[in-house]
């Protein structure tokens, strides 16, 4: 087993930081840019929203706001598009491009979008993932129970799969959301790109997040490999 006091696999953890710290700086700094810039349209994320999902024909998802900053979310079990007080009333390219986002996500629930639906799918599986397997792979390392260490890193899979899927969920839906500004003119196509920036950071995070999963995965295995060698 490695020293008591040096764990090498601990450079993992610190480069999945690492890229999740850089990720978030990036995406609060490219939004806090785009915040500065007012859109010409005038409109205000809330009405962009509404005029996004009144022309994908959705009738039935209401838009509001929500506490916090950065925490806008589409919530199907709700119908609901949550936007942030930095999106909601604001008027900003950054405020549009997220709101927008958001809708993406409501036109994919409404299309059946298949990873989307994947995603909602494994949603217990993934919390129960990453509520357990760290209690029980503790349990399996500190008590050599080998059985212990599988199913903890099975379960950690979860979360890290859970990850992966929604990547091409966010893809997707950041995509659908500059289409529908360029394509209805919601904002100037010169402020298309600013919005394509901010989604583009937002991304970011996603795959820093899987990124550091996945990092923390492998120092399970090795970890795991420790034990059986001792």
């Amino acid at each position: 087993m490695y020293g008591y006091y040096f764990d090498p696999t601990y450079i993992l953890l610190v480069i999945g930081m690492v890229l999740s710290l850089a990720a978030s700086a990036k995406v609060k700094g490219t939004f806090a840019k785009y915040s500065k810039v007012h859109s010409t349209s005038g409109l205000t994320g809330a009405e962009a929203a509404q005029q996004i999902l009144h022309m994908a024909g959705i009738t039935d998802v209401s838009v509001v706001a929500v506490a916090g900053s950065l925490t806008d979310h589409y919530d199907p079990r709700t119908r609901q598009v949550a936007l942030s007080q930095d999106v909601y009333g604001k008027t900003s390219v950054a405020a549009i491009g997220v709101a927008a986002h958001e809708c993406g996500h409501a036109i994919q629930d409404a299309v059946n979008y298949a990873p989307l639906n994947i995603r909602t799918a494994i949603v217990p599986a993934a919390n129960i993932g990453s509520t357990l397997s760290w209690p029980l792979f503790l349990a399996g390392l500190v008590f050599s129970i080998r059985p212990l260490l599988t199913v903890g890193i099975l379960l950690f899979s979860l979360a890290v799969l859970f990850q992966l899927v929604t990547l091409p969920v966010e893809f997707n839906a950041s995509a659908r959301a500059l289409k529908m500004l360029g394509d209805n003119r919601l904002i100037a196509q010169e402020e298309v790109k600013g919005a394509q920036k901010v989604l583009v950071a937002a991304a970011l995070t996603y795959v820093a997040a899987l990124a550091a999963s996945v990092l923390q995965l492998l120092r399970l295995i090795i970890l795991a490999g420790g034990r059986d060698r001792d």
